[in-house]
């Protein structure tokens, strides 16, 4: 999922990581003081998950219920790898405030990182049923329930080697080729007084249980001599290859799942997510890869609120190369900006990466 964002992104998915979700929460009598949120995701998003816990004990001592600041609060336990603590936060989020979904969202991200698959699945549903527009935790469940037919799968082969399913479990596989690990994300929204969805990344999950190795059936004997030997059970047959088309939509998914991923962590103002999703030459026509950090870091840190939506995508693919052309509907501050997108991506160490970017195609 890719978490903000996601990809088990993490994306689950391409399993999205992918990132944990930084929301905007609602309930405006309840929220965090602006600058005392506005702190800790600074300190979050510089790393320093240490001084943001601080942060975020001091003022929780004084309003104890404040949802948004219990929120990063289980945001800086998850970047510190403190998930047991960071389960526990995000679990008593959800008891106190059951009608939020991205709690919710956030547990089965750190469920799936254990392999709770199960546990996964049914804090997916709990989010989904608060919020059925929650287009995040349907590519999540999706995800989990892809890990959980893997599992299946194997247990097939395991019992009968022979077995059929061979080409569904490397169907899976071929979705999720590897383990990209949890990127948790550092900067959220600034409180807003009314409700907001949140947007979190798929998330990356953990890998699929390997299956072991296809043993080849041993010989069968020659019957012995007999008036009348009974007929030789014959092996079946080896099972059909997953088609290639298989393998071309697995592809499409996983870009997909990328670039949905950068429109969140754009959305969220995760900056390591966002800059993540391009290649590492990428430079945006700035003469350097710095120069274009910084010129992006002052455009979107700096924005009160920023929502990316995508819609109408369609994705070319040519081997490890890849267009992504879409409508983008872009919102900061005020300002609302829709129109044609274009990206350029190219599979790089088992990521799909943003090498050109154009806008009006």
């Amino acid at each position: 999922m890719r978490v903000v964002a996601p990809p088990f992104g993490a994306r689950l998915s391409a399993l999205a990581a992918r990132c944990l979700a930084i929301a905007v929460i609602g309930l405006s009598s309840q929220l965090a003081v602006a600058d005392d949120v506005a702190d800790v995701q600074k300190l979050l998003s510089a790393g320093k998950n240490v001084e943001a816990l601080q942060k975020a004990d001091q003022f929780l001592a004084g309003k104890p219920r404040d949802p948004m600041m219990r929120f990063l609060r289980g945001i800086s336990l998850s970047q510190a790898n403190r998930t047991a603590e960071a389960i526990t936060a995000f679990q008593k989020l959800t008891e106190d405030y059951p009608e939020l979904p991205e709690p919710f969202n956030n547990l089965a991200v750190l469920y799936a990182q254990q392999g709770q698959y199960d546990k996964a699945r049914n804090a997916l549903e709990m989010a989904i049923r608060t919020n059925p527009s929650y287009a995040t935790a349907y590519e999540n469940l999706g995800d989990v329930y892809a890990k959980l037919a893997s599992q299946a799968y194997s247990k097939a082969l395991q019992i009968d080697t022979r077995s059929a399913v061979a080409p569904k479990l490397a169907m899976i596989r071929d979705l999720f080729p590897r383990d990209r690990g949890t990127n948790v994300a550092t900067a959220a929204p600034a409180p807003a007084p009314t409700p907001v969805a949140a947007a979190p990344a798929p998330v990356a999950q953990p890998k699929p249980v390997p299956a072991p190795a296809p043993v080849a059936p041993a010989p069968i004997p020659a019957p012995a001599p007999a008036p009348a030997p009974a007929p030789v059970a014959q092996p079946k047959p080896a099972p059909t290859p997953a088609p290639v088309e298989a393998k071309a939509d697995a592809r499409e998914r996983e870009i997909e799942s990328a670039v949905r991923a950068w429109a969140s962590a754009w959305s969220a103002k995760d900056m390591n997510g966002y800059l993540g999703a391009y290649a590492k030459d990428f430079d945006g026509d700035k003469g350097s890869r710095k120069a274009w950090e910084q010129e992006r870091r002052e455009r979107i840190v700096g924005k009160r609120s920023i929502t990316v939506k995508i819609s109408d995508l369609d994705i070319k693919v040519d081997g490890n190369k890849a267009v992504a052309r879409f409508r983008q509907d872009y919102r900061a501050d005020g300002l609302n900006i829709s129109g044609g997108k274009r990206l350029d991506l190219v599979r790089a160490g088992g990521e799909w990466v943003i090498v050109k970017e154009s806008s009006g195609s």
